[in-house]
């Protein structure tokens, strides 16, 4: 099976407009983006449908320690179904709150998320998916089959250290939902995320342990640039070109050209 290879939409920066063009002329077909208002939806679906494109995946907003998460959560919910988006990406943090009432909070989200055909994707990120341990415990609390993990791959790194991407996603890859395909200097705190291929992480072992488990995607490409360095419109373009050509290279998309 084909991997499925996406883009977020963030990743042109000011430059979004360009991303309907851009990516079909690359071979891409599938975008990461946020959730849009109600009025908007039937005007993106149009664009989408328009430019050949299809969401693969919406990025939700949403303070899991407030006791109103579950209703923010549905619409958003909803708005995943309406775009045919089975992944809805979130970044969950529990901060002071009790871990037991978020990981209630969360098994909820994931009834509602289940009502609708559609999988939560908790990001790599502090305090609930900060590494593979920490995804694991989460994991393990919440054991629900519609809250998994947003396995980034840059992240590891910057949140972390002394770990690899290739090694803590060996410990949570039966519950990976999505990935976020982020290159990275490696080094702790350092805002280095440049196009892939021109990092550390080991993007072949990455795709051949999914590979191995029967996932094929989405794989989002997440290109956030470097701390200081801005980027004009050429620069975003070529980020993105220049990834989705390392992922022809080894192998890992094979999408139309």
């Amino acid at each position: 099976m084909p991997n499925l290879i996406a883009c977020r939409l963030a990743n042109y920066g000011k430059y979004q407009e360009r991303a309907w063009t851009h990516l079909p002329e690359l071979g891409i077909r599938y975008l990461e983006m946020p959730v849009p208002a109600p009025g908007d939806r039937d005007t993106l679906q149009k664009r989408l449908a328009d430019s050949g494109l299809a969401a693969s995946s919406l990025q939700a907003l949403c303070n899991v320690a407030a006791p109103d998460a579950v209703e923010v959560m549905r619409p958003q919910l909803e708005a995943c179904a309406f775009f045919g988006a089975k992944v809805c990406f979130l970044s969950a943090k529990a901060g002071d709150t009790d871990r037991s009432v978020i990981y209630k909070r969360l098994r909820a989200i994931g009834d509602v998320a289940g009502k609708y055909g559609v999988t939560i994707a908790l990001e790599t990120h502090p305090d609930l998916i900060t590494n593979g341990d920490a995804a694991c415990q989460t994991m393990e609390a919440v054991d629900h089959p519609h809250v998994r993990i947003n396995f980034d791959t840059g992240n590891i790194y910057f949140y972390n250290e002394g770990r690899t991407a290739v090694e803590e996603l060996a410990k949570v890859i039966d519950d990976v939902a999505s990935v976020h395909l982020k290159d990275t200097s490696g080094k702790y705190q350092d805002w280095t995320f440049p196009a892939l291929g021109l990092g550390v992480v080991d993007f072949s072992e990455v795709f051949q342990m999914m590979t191995a488990r029967g996932f094929a995607g989405p794989f989002t490409m997440e290109l956030e640039g470097i701390k200081g360095v801005e980027r004009d419109e050429a620069d975003h373009l070529k980020d993105v070109a220049d990834s989705v050509a390392y992922l022809r290279r080894i192998g890992a998309f094979r999408g139309p050209r």
